[in-house]
């Protein structure tokens, strides 16, 4: 496993498939906006569907702040399709098939065995601005990563 990535650190540049098929790259959505990257266990489990649903549900803000969020999960690509299709996701979703991403940016595993949850914004140049870790505080993803999105957005340091 990496070292995980911190606060100040630049974010590891990745391509992966997203739910639609199309291949994405981490620094072609950088520049323009703010990045929320957020890795999530599964597709379809109770504490992944609320973080989902509350990404979604929180998704106008996000956007009227700059800001562009973006799942990642080992799941395929049609899971995710099915689970973006199922909950009206809004937002990307990206396959990590393997979990190399969730390597480099040095996620853990609950008791080594389930994929961690950890929500990353990241700023237009591409640092971390903000890392929040926990399995079970899934609002707190969502409400950490908006007020640091809108510090960033108002030109304040996070």
């Amino acid at each position: 496993m990496a070292q995980s990535i911190q606060v100040g650190d630049k974010a590891p540049d990745f391509t992966l498939p997203a739910q639609s098929g199309d291949q994405v790259r981490l620094q072609d959505r950088l520049g323009e906006r703010v990045v929320v990257l957020y890795f999530y266990p599964r597709d379809d489990t109770r504490g992944c569907t609320a973080e989902a649903c509350a990404f979604r549900d929180s998704h106008e803000v996000f956007a009227e702040a700059g800001a562009e969020v973006i799942g990642i999960s080992s799941d395929s690509v049609d899971r995710h399709a099915a689970f973006a299709g199922q909950h009206e996701l809004p937002f990307t979703l990206l396959s990590d098939r393997g979990g190399q991403v969730r390597k480099r940016y040095g996620v853990p595993a609950v008791l080594g065995l389930l994929p961690g949850r950890v929500t990353y914004v990241i700023d237009r140049q591409g640092t971390v601005r903000h890392v929040f870790s926990s399995m079970t505080n899934i609002g707190q993803h969502v409400s950490d990563a908006l007020e640091t999105v809108r510090r960033l957005q108002a030109g304040q340091a996070a």
